[in-house]
C-alpha cells in the first residue's frame, strides 16, 4: 500500500507540478482531521502524524497525561490510567506525559472520507498555485495559444494548463480568428482566483511589437541593440526608436535584417501592420526629426522644458509629414514625447515661433548682427542658420551651436579658424608693408 502511495505521489509530481513534500503535508492533515473528527475534538493540539517519507509509513499518535486510576480519567482524548500507561511504558509513573499511538484503522468512513477530501481539496489548490506561477512569470511576456470559441465578442484561447481571455479591445480591428488558429499574444495579467489563474492577453500592446523584436532580433536578446521608444496604431502602423551600444552595429540594419527577413517576419505576424524603424537621439531636434520621416524637415525649434517642437518642412513635404488622417505626426509625437506643430515653409513665413529671429533680441540682431546662408551636414541635410558676427565669431549666446539648438560641428570650427588665420595674415603682411616703407624712406 505504502508503496502505491509513493508511485501516486510521484505521478503527480512528475504530471501536475506539486511537490511531494506539499502532498506528504496534505496527507499528514488529512489523518490530523480524521484523528480530531473520530474523538469529536476538533480542537485537539494533542494529536500528531508521523511520515517516513522514504517508505510512506506513517503514524498517528496521541500525547496523554497519565492519571491514578480509570476512574480518574475524564478526557480519554488527553488523558490515560497508569495501568494503561505502564503497558506503553513500563516506567511511566502519574503526572506523566506519554504518546499513545491511534490506529487509523479505527477511524469510521465519515471520517476517512473528510481525510480523503482534504487531500484532494489541496491538490487541486497547489495544482491552481503551480500553474499560477507558471503564467505569473510570463506576465509581460509573448506566448502562444490555440484559439477556441467566442463568447460575448471576447475569444478564449488555450495555452496548454489554462485558458486566457483576449478581450475585444485587445483584438486588432481587421483580424479574423478561427478555431483551432495557432497565435501569439502578449499576457497582460494574471490573476488569482478561487477557479484558477485568470489570465488576460492582447494583441494591441505595443510591447506586443518589442516582445516580437526581442524574439527575432539577436542584437536586441543580447543587449547590443536597445528599444528605446515605441508608439503604435494597431493594425496600421508601428513607429519604433533604435539605439545601438556598439558603435559598429548599425540599430536600424540589425532590426531590418538581410533584404527585410527580420522586419517582414514581424510585419507579417502583425496581419501587415506597417513599421518604421529610426534611430534614437538625445538631442531632440534630432529625434523629431528622425521620428518624422519619412517626410525631410527645414528646421525643428524643439522646448524641453514645455516637451514642445515647433517643425518647418519643405511645402511638398507637408502633407507626407502629417501623414494619412495624422497619423504621421501623431505617432512621431507619441514616440518622442513632444507636442508637434507642423507647418509649411511658405506658411512658416507669418508664423509666430516657426522663423529664426522668433528666438533673437530685434533691437540686437537689427544693429549687431546678420543671419548666415546657413549650415548643411556632411550627409547634405540642413542644420540650421549659422550665427556669427562680422568676423566670423559665434554670437554670443551662441558659442555652442545654432538657433536650432544644435552643436557647431568640427567644419563650422575649421571655417572660424580659417577666417581667423586670414586676418591675421592680413595684419601681418601690413606691418611688413609699413616696415618696408619705412626702409625706404
Amino acid at each position: 500500500m505504502n508503496k502505491e502511495l509513493l508511485e501516486a505521489l510521484n505521478t503527480l509530481e512528475r504530471e501536475k507540478g506539486i511537490s511531494k513534500d506539499t502532498l506528504f503535508d496534505a496527507i499528514e492533515n488529512s489523518l490530523l482531521t480524521a484523528c480530531r473528527n473520530h474523538f469529536g475534538k476538533s480542537d485537539a493540539e494533542n494529536v500528531r502524524v508521523e511520515i517516513d517519507r522514504e517508505t510512506g509509513d506513517f503514524r498517528v499518535f496521541a500525547d496523554k497525561t497519565v492519571v491514578e486510576t480509570e476512574e480518574d480519567v475524564m478526557d480519554p482524548m488527553i488523558e490515560i490510567s497508569l495501568e494503561e500507561a505502564q503497558k506503553i511504558a513500563k516506567k511511566a509513573q502519574v503526572g506523566d506525559t506519554i504518546s499513545v499511538e491511534i490506529k487509523s484503522k479505527e477511524f469510521g468512513r465519515i471520517a476517512t472520507q473528510n481525510a480523503k477530501n482534504v487531500i484532494l481539496q489541496k491538490i487541486r489548490e497547489e495544482e491552481r498555485n503551480v500553474i499560477y506561477r507558471q503564467f505569473h512569470a510570463k506576465e509581460n511576456d509573448i506566448v502562444t495559444g490555440v484559439v477556441q470559441h467566442y463568447f460575448q465578442k471576447n475569444l478564449s484561447i488555450n495555452l496548454g494548463k489554462a485558458d486566457a481571455i483576449l478581450n475585444e479591445s485587445e483584438m486588432v480591428k481587421g483580424e479574423h480568428y478561427r478555431p483551432s488558429d495557432r497565435i501569439k499574444v502578449y499576457v497582460l495579467e494574471v490573476k488569482a482566483t478561487s477557479k484558477g489563474p485568470r489570465i488576460l492577453v492582447s494583441r494591441t500592446h505595443k510591447n506586443f511589437v518589442k516582445r516580437l523584436f526581442e524574439e527575432e532580433v539577436t542584437e536586441i536578446k543580447d543587449g547590443t541593440v536597445e528599444i528605446k521608444s515605441i508608439a503604435r496604431e494597431p493594425g496600421s502602423r508601428t513607429k519604433i526608436a533604435v539605439y545601438s551600444n556598439n558603435p559598429n552595429v548599425d540599430p536600424v540594419g540589425a532590426c531590418v535584417g538581410v533584404n527585410g527577413v527580420r522586419v517582414n517576419a514581424i510585419v507579417e505576424e502583425l496581419g501587415g501592420e506597417k513599421i518604421d524603424i529610426i534611430n534614437w537621439d538625445e538631442n531632440p531636434g534630432n529625434l523629431i526629426q528622425n521620428a518624422l520621416s519619412p517626410a525631410q524637415t527645414v528646421a525643428v525649434f524643439a522646448d524641453p522644458d514645455e516637451k514642445s517642437a515647433k517643425v518647418v518642412v519643405p511645402d511638398d513635404q507637408l502633407s507626407l509629414a502629417i501623414g494619412k488622417e495624422g497619423q504621421n505626426a501623431r505617432l512621431a509625437a507619441k514616440l518622442t514625447g513632444y507636442k508637434i506643430d507642423i507647418k509649411s515653409e511658405s506658411q512658416a513665413v507669418d508664423a509666430v515661433g516657426f522663423r529664426y529671429s522668433d528666438y533673437i533680441d530685434d533691437e540686437e540682431y537689427d544693429e549687431n548682427y546678420y543671419e548666415g546662408e546657413g549650415y548643411y551636414d556632411e550627409n547634405g541635410e540642413y542644420v540650421g542658420e549659422a550665427l556669427y558676427d562680422e568676423n566670423g565669431n559665434p554670437l554670443e549666446g551662441y558659442e555652442e551651436g545654432y538657433a536650432d539648438g544644435s552643436e557647431v560641428s568640427g567644419e563650422y570650427e575649421e571655417y572660424a579658424e580659417t577666417d581667423e588665420n586670414s586676418e591675421n595674415t592680413e595684419e601681418s603682411d601690413g606691418s611688413s608693408d609699413d616696415s618696408s616703407s619705412d626702409d625706404e624712406q
